[in-house]
């Protein structure tokens, strides 16, 4: 296995992964495949640019996709000093096997290495007790717990919000 920052060269295998990660578990996410299966390449491919302060991680097994992670950092100057993790997902068959680890260890050491950001933030499903454990692991601590944060097929799923400290300030 192999993680490494993904760029537009990669949008077309990006976009088929996310697509198949919103099909297999679209609790897991804000956005639904209806509202991302038309999403243009060049967009995709503006999303996987990379820039020094935020980025996506792809885990590969020879050359296949079988893992993302990204860094986003807000842009207002007010809340610039805080990161997010987004879009965290490893195919089924790859889990359990370190992945989710390696690629949030990649996203918060290019926060780290960035020393305007103080912290980073997150959301995820409060039934996902696998995810919750790893976030926890990194010292990620909960904050806020959202009662019926996503609406999927009419089923409402509560979601937590986290953060770790990266400084004091």
């Amino acid at each position: 296995m192999h993680i490494r920052r993904l760029t537009p060269a990669d949008a077309s295998a990006f976009q088929d992964f996310r697509l198949a990660a919103l099909q297999d578990a679209p609790t897991a996410f804000g956005s639904s495949y209806e509202e991302e299966r038309d999403i243009p390449a060049s967009v995709v491919e503006g999303r996987l640019a990379i820039k020094s302060d935020r980025g996506p991680f792809g885990a590969f097994e020879d050359s296949q996709l079988v893992g993302f992670v990204a860094l986003g950092r807000e842009n207002l100057k007010n809340l610039s000093h805080k990161a997010l993790i987004w879009g965290m997902y490893v195919k089924p068959e790859y889990r359990a096997k370190g992945i989710a680890k390696a690629l949030l260890q990649e996203a918060i050491s290019l926060a780290r290495s960035v020393p305007d950001i103080h912290q980073v933030n997150l959301s995820v499903n409060a039934s996902n007790a696998a995810a919750i454990g790893l976030y926890e692991s990194f010292g990620f601590k909960m904050f806020g717990h959202e009662q019926g944060a996503l609406r999927i097929d009419g089923e409402f799923h509560d979601e937590l919000f986290m953060s770790l400290r990266l400084t004091d300030a």
